[in-house]
């Protein structure tokens, strides 16, 4: 119970966002520069924060109603289909109606629409004679990347594969940025695309026509907490005034901005009000994006999900290392239980904790890797205090020492190096679990990674792996002096 209290104290220090229009983005490049559109047409207005890159549909929507966000952008099909489950193309009347006992609401057409597509390489679908996804079922050898997303959402791969009655398996999800080269490459024959992307002219793909018009329309809006044009009037007013700003062919170009041309996504929302003589700008340098602007505060979010998750896995792991070594009936139940929590895959879980707990963000990850990190610390700590020598248990309490004093003053110094191995080993591990916290809108490293996935960029992607493997390095490295340095006390407590 002090563990969870002291968890909360610490989460309930972290900064309130009561006054704050957060904004939340998913996990592709169009959705990163809409976020940033909004945050940049809300500052100056009232505090306003982003979180990028926080996940899928169904994560963003739980945010919402969890008010974790207040507001993001979102597409009229997705909701209706995806949200709703509610067929046809209804409109945005309907779609309200629907909403409003969920506290939410749709509003601010920012004018574009962005439908799902199947699309081929020209020169490939120009060889089979495919045009339409008609076409395309007549041909079931072909091999498929499709995201995960689209695979699971019902307007996506299961509802075309039955409309079309495709002869395909369903494939494993490829990353969406991802598929790209991998079709460029001849690696896969199709992919399923947004109508925006800016890559479809770079790689000269052919948008399969959705002849039996089974994908309804995507057009851009903003879903939004219905308490957010009271609580943030001026901001909510500048939102509305991006009504029917962005059209299609600007978005394609805002989006080839990030993707081609390596502007960050800041830079490409920022180039909304440029017109059309947006200047080309040369790709970001890896150092550039390395020590980017956002290096101090992601440095700082990562550290504080590392060492505050850490040291509540300390506070808990420790005790159940002794109770694992002292009662040994007890001992297989509680490295059973550690052990299965730590095989349990990590977005699965920060779901299941998002449910739980009713909030995104820092506190289910902090959740997340405290968990994470309690297997090596509790083993460390059992393995150490079953170690011990007889004989040192026995002069102890020759020494007539209590069973208190015997378990601080011997028992934990001569198991103190396995115990800082252990310790040492979950350090290590959270540094590189706590990456995955990004795609719950939690920052850290991992929110460069998850950019540069989106943008299929590697300068980005090493802008935050490489920092990321920097502090396990140094980490690794602290604890082995560390160890050194007790393992030495712990030896000549042993002589005495």
């Amino acid at each position: 119970m002090r563990i969870w209290v002291a968890l909360s104290l610490l989460l309930a220090a972290l900064p309130a966002h009561a006054d704050t229009l957060r904004i939340g983005s998913k996990r592709f490049t169009e959705s990163y520069i809409l976020g940033e559109v909004l945050k940049q047409a809300a500052e100056g207005k009232t505090a306003v924060e982003h979180r990028p890159g926080m996940g899928n549909t169904g994560i963003l929507y739980s945010a919402l109603k969890a008010g974790s966000i207040d507001v993001y952008p979102e597409y009229t099909g997705t909701i209706a289909r995806e949200i709703l489950k509610l067929g046809g193309n209804p409109t945005l009347d309907q779609i309200n109606r629907a909403l409003v006992p969920q506290g939410l609401g749709v509003a601010v057409r920012l004018g574009f629409n962005n439908t799902y597509a199947l699309a081929m390489r020209g020169d490939r679908a120009q060889a089979l004679g495919i045009r339409t996804l008609s076409d395309f079922a007549k041909h079931p050898g072909l091999k498929l990347g499709l995201s995960q997303e689209f695979i699971g959402r019902e307007d996506g791969w299961p509802g075309l594969k039955a409309a079309y009655r495709l002869p395909y398996a369903t494939p494993s999800g490829l990353d969406h940025g991802l598929a790209y080269e991998a079709i460029a490459t001849g690696k896969i024959d199709a992919m399923d695309i947004y109508s925006t992307d800016a890559k479809i002219e770079r790689y000269a793909l052919r948008v399969l026509e959705d002849d039996r018009k089974y994908f309804p329309g995507y057009e851009a809006i903003l879903l939004y907490r219905l308490e957010v044009p009271k609580r943030f009037p001026e901001a909510w007013r500048a939102l509305q005034g991006l009504e029917g700003r962005i059209d299609e062919r600007r978005m394609i170009r805002m989006n080839a901005e990030a993707e081609l041309h390596g502007r960050s996504f800041a830079e490409a929302a920022a180039l909304l009000d440029e017109g059309d003589g947006m200047p080309v700008s040369a790709r970001r340098t890896f150092f550039a994006t390395l020590f980017g602007p956002d290096f101090w505060r992601l440095t700082g979010e990562h550290l504080l999900l590392v060492f505050v998750s850490l040291a509540a896995s300390i506070a808990a792991g420790v005790p159940l290392g002794v109770a694992a070594a002292k009662f040994p009936r007890a001992a297989q139940l509680i490295l059973g239980t550690v052990g299965v929590i730590q095989t349990i895959p990590s977005l699965a879980l920060l779901a299941f904790l998002i449910a739980l707990v009713g909030a995104i963000g820092t506190l289910p990850a902090l959740v997340a890797l405290f968990l994470y990190a309690l297997l090596p610390i509790v083993r460390g700590t059992h393995t150490g205090l079953t170690g011990i020598a007889r004989g040192m248990r026995q002069a102890a309490m020759a020494l007539g020492l209590s069973t208190r004093d015997r378990m601080l003053l011997v028992e934990v110094p001569l198991a103190l190096p396995s115990i800082l191995a252990g310790i040492n080993t979950s350090a290590v591990i959270n540094v590189g679990t706590a990456t995955i916290a990004a795609f719950i809108g939690a920052g850290g490293y991992g929110e460069r990674i998850a950019s540069g996935l989106a943008l299929n960029d590697n300068a980005t992607l090493l802008a935050g792996a490489i920092p990321a493997a920097a502090l396990a390095l140094i980490i690794q490295g602290a604890f082995e002096i560390g160890e050194r340095r007790f393992g030495w006390m712990a030896r000549a407590r042993g002589r005495s």
